[in-house]
Formats: C-alpha cells, structure tokens, sequence
C-alpha cells in the first residue's frame, strides 16, 4: 500500500478515510496523485505568465495603461499561481481501492468530498494516458459529469495523474475480480494495527 505523504493536510485525510469505510469494507490500495508531475504539465502557464506580468509593470511604469493594469494583473498572477494550486489540491486528494469500489477523498479547500464508484458501474476495461515522469490518468469509468476534477473532457472518469499506472490498474482489476489480498478493514471506531500505520 502506498504511503500518505507526511503534509499538514494528512491528518484530515486520515479522518475522511475512515469515515468513508462502510462497515467491513476492506482497503487493498490507497494513493495520492502526483502532484509534481501535475504542476509540470501545467508550467507552460508560468512561460506565459511571468513575462505577462513582467510586460504589465512596465506598461505601468510608463503610463502606457490605466484603468486595465489591475485586470491585466489579476490575470498574470492567477496564470503564475495555477500550477502551485493544482499542487495544493493533490496534496489533499487520496484515492482508494477497497473489495467494493474506488473512491476519491478530498479535503481541498475546506470542502470534504467522497466520490465512490462501486465495481458494477465501472466499464469493462480500463484505460491508462500515460502523461510522462512515470504518472497517468487511469480511467475506470465513462459518462461523467466534465465539471468534476477527475473527469476529462469526455466524461472518461478516474485516478489523475497516479504513480505507476498500470500497477494501479492490475490491482483495481484484481480487487474488482475478488483476487487481491486485503489490507484492512473499516472497524466502527477507527483503523486499526497496520492500517492505522499506513493510513
């Protein structure tokens, strides 16, 4: 099982992991996204940005612009600040693979979110993007709304930007085909022995 990255939002992770466990639910996986390899997917907005905002102080400074220099401010910040933003809300995703479902925990920006996709309404195969580094989307369901974070643009649905995809993979089909051994359980209280270490 993999690690929860020691971070000050691990602990709210830990509590919306076990309260998500239905009771006797089993966990054979647990993960984060990778964060790194998602904020280097987006730093071509920090090529764009900087000299955006290098260019709008200095139309500043020679009065070439008014009443647009905060708007056009706004804008070189916000393109600077995407990727570490991006990187705060993976620190703050955990993805799980119980004998029952996956799901997606997320504590990002006070909002606590639980998304379960039992094993019935998953597609038949699953389908790995491999985006470089070592990381790829697995997708494990289609039809979804794209407003959710873990949707692309055509409804396909699952683990962003995961470590060792295919390993991932083989385990979800493994859980979804009740092969794989089982980690822990969801005791009524809390996680106990060495889920409590590893969670």
């Amino acid at each position: 099982m993999d690690e929860i990255r020691a971070t000050p939002f691990s602990a709210g992770l830990r509590r919306l992991c076990i309260e998500a466990l239905q009771d006797g639910e089993q966990v054979i996986w647990q993960g984060q996204p990778d964060g790194v390899a998602c904020m280097m997917m987006w730093r071509l907005l920090w090529w764009i940005g900087f000299p955006w905002l290098l260019l709008t102080v200095i139309a500043v400074r020679n009065d070439w612009i008014n009443q647009a220099a905060q708007p056009l401010v706004m804008l070189g910040v916000a393109m600077v600040a995407a990727p570490l933003v991006m990187l705060l809300q993976d620190l703050q995703t955990l993805y799980l693979i119980t004998d029952r479902r996956a799901l997606i925990l997320r504590t990002a920006w006070g909002r606590r979110t639980i998304s379960p996709t039992p094993f019935q309404a998953m597609d038949a195969d699953f389908e790995i993007l491999d985006i470089g580094g070592g990381a790829g989307h697995l997708n494990f369901a289609s039809g979804r709304s794209t407003r959710s974070p873990d949707t692309d643009y055509t409804g396909r649905y699952g683990f962003r930007f995961v470590r060792d995809a295919p390993r991932v993979r083989d385990i979800l089909a493994g859980a979804r085909a009740g092969r794989m051994r089982r980690l822990h359980t969801r005791k009524p209280a809390a996680i106990t022995g060495a889920a409590a270490r590893d969670a």
